[in-house]
């Protein structure tokens, strides 16, 4: 906001277009206001059902459908992302870290979420097999991508 602020003078002072310094700067402050409420959201709930997802829209993912909690990188932030059985992934935009948004407890949340995930899946959670993929080779005739190729 204050560079914009700065911008604005300069090219006042070279003789540019004028433009009221007031307005710049309520447009940059409605802009912050827009971006502090929006982020504000961003992030996951823990319930004793399921993990609910603040991305853009909210999602309810029932524990007993996840089948991974992991940490991954995208483009140099570590983000938390949520793996379910039919295998859809949700990333979350919260916790992240990374080199501008530098979070210290971003471990401890992410344990945190894997926590209630071990605790919540439930005592008939099974692992399902990951979908086969092209890149991954060919499955076995009985369809097991676990099993050794013949």
């Amino acid at each position: 906001m204050i560079i914009a602020a700065c911008f604005q003078i300069l090219l006042w002072l070279d003789g540019g277009p004028f433009q009221p310094l007031s307005f710049t700067l309520l447009l940059w402050g409605v802009l912050v206001l827009l971006a502090l409420t929006t982020t504000r959201t961003l992030g996951i709930t823990l319930t004793p059902s399921a993990a609910v997802a603040h991305n853009f829209r909210r999602r309810t993912i029932p524990w007993s459908n996840i089948q991974a909690v992991q940490v991954e990188t995208l483009l140099g932030s570590r983000t938390v992302v949520i793996h379910e059985a039919g295998g859809r992934s949700t990333r979350l935009r919260a916790p992240v870290t990374g080199f501008l948004n530098w979070d210290r407890r971003f471990e401890e949340k992410f344990h945190t979420i894997g926590r209630w995930w071990l605790d919540h899946r439930g005592p008939d959670w099974t692992p399902v097999p990951p979908p086969a993929a092209w890149w991954r080779g060919p499955l076995t005739p009985d369809g097991n991508p676990y099993a050794p190729p013949n």
